[in-house]
């Protein structure tokens, strides 16, 4: 039976980090979800030959990063049953998509969707934890994966998402499921945004092609708390609709608790505990975005997604729509469709897809310094150091 496996080699990097048991990369984007490793020693120079401690072949392919607590690796993956190249466009077809897309889609024939815990140590497989199987799952595109969204950990779970495909709590010291829901979505190419924990609650970006919304599930339970439809979108099919940003939780200035979630044309604000809408602002036609948004004195800073990326700064200090009035500047050139912004001390630093780094000044939008490092670019980068890697 043919089966797709990809040889993790990101392990290397974590043990390199000097990860000690008590530390732990707990979500997508690190402790804050904003690419910074607190205290950690890394090499300035390493690669597939250079400095390897250890490295684990894992079955099946996956896009999601790895999280780390406790001394255990924790990882998402989909062992794939791949059809023949005939079989492909049998399945293809039989989901009504366009011969013009076939190329730049994959699809498989059923998935199993699997949680693995790997050793910080020595790179030993502690757990595989069968999550779900899957049969005739939707196509994706050919640079996606099954297993796209970052686990989440908190003091004894750990929490699976796949979009569609269903999200999991499972008790990370026994490996037994706590609890399941599956939400279904239609994602077009693919599940991409990350779950995110906060206080009680287990927060979801559903933005698909039929629907877009955020959610919030009881993370005790999986139970639905609340659940608000995104703002109107001005867009000829749904394709210009779906995203896959991962959301974020900030104060503002004046004590208000904001949940910061970004989504095609719009970035918006909700009120944690209702999913009331704070703010909004409408940032063009941005559609399929990635990047997660970072936080600093009061602004956000997004990038807005595929068509023609622009890197945004807005005050999240007001109420209703805020988009004549609360945009402190933005960036048109230069900036990445899928990885996401790095800030420190007053600069934000951005990688283009295309390989070309840049960084600006966080007050003014003005750029500092640019720098070809080519390449191709879908990793965000990550501040160690003082380091920018």
């Amino acid at each position: 039976m043919p089966t797709r496996f990809a040889l993790l080699t990101v392990h290397c990097l974590l043990i390199h980090i000097s990860l000690l048991a008590a530390d732990s990369w707990p979500q997508f984007r690190g402790p804050g979800g904003d690419g910074i490793a607190q205290n950690q020693t890394i090499p300035t120079d390493f690669g597939e030959s250079d400095g390897v401690t250890w490295k684990t072949e894992l079955p099946g392919l996956a896009w999601s990063s790895p999280v780390v607590a406790d001394g255990t690796i924790w990882v998402t993956t989909a062992i794939e049953r791949v059809p023949t190249a005939e079989e492909k466009v049998e399945l293809l077809k039989k989901n009504g998509i366009e011969e013009r897309k076939f190329k730049q889609l994959s699809i498989a024939k059923s998935i199993d969707l699997q949680l693995i815990a790997v050793s910080l140590q020595n790179g030993s497989i502690q757990k595989t934890i069968a999550l779900t199987s899957i049969e005739s799952p939707d196509a994706i595109h050919s640079l996606n994966s099954y297993a796209s969204p970052t686990p989440v950990i908190d003091d004894k779970y750990i929490y699976c998402h796949f979009g569609t495909y269903g999200t999991f709590c499972v008790d990370r010291a026994n490996g037994k499921m706590i609890w399941q829901r599956r939400l279904p979505l239609v994602h077009s190419v693919g599940p991409g945004s990350s779950p995110y924990l906060l206080k009680n609650m287990l927060i979801l970006i559903q933005d698909g092609v039929e629907r877009q919304y955020v959610t919030a599930l009881d993370k005790s339970t999986g139970t639905t708390l609340w659940e608000v439809d995104r703002p109107e979108m001005d867009a000829p099919t749904g394709d210009q609709k779906k995203a896959y940003s991962t959301p974020i939780a900030i104060t503002d200035k004046n004590g208000r608790d904001q949940l910061i979630c970004m989504a095609s044309q719009w970035m918006v604000s909700y009120a944690p505990e209702t999913g009331k809408e704070i703010w909004k602002v409408y940032h063009g036609k941005g559609f399929s975005v990635v990047p997660r948004p970072v936080f600093s004195d009061d602004i956000v800073y997004f990038s807005t997604g595929f068509g023609k990326p622009e890197l945004w700064a807005v005050n999240v200090d007001g109420s209703g729509d805020v988009t004549d009035t609360h945009v402190a500047w933005t960036v048109k050139q230069g900036i990445p469709a899928k990885p996401s912004p790095l800030i420190h001390d007053d600069l934000i630093y951005v990688v283009s897809d295309n390989g070309v780094a840049s960084s600006f000044n966080t007050k003014t939008g003005d750029q500092v310094w640019k720098k070809r490092i080519g390449g191709a670019y879908r990793a965000s980068p990550v501040l160690a150091c003082d380091n920018r890697y």
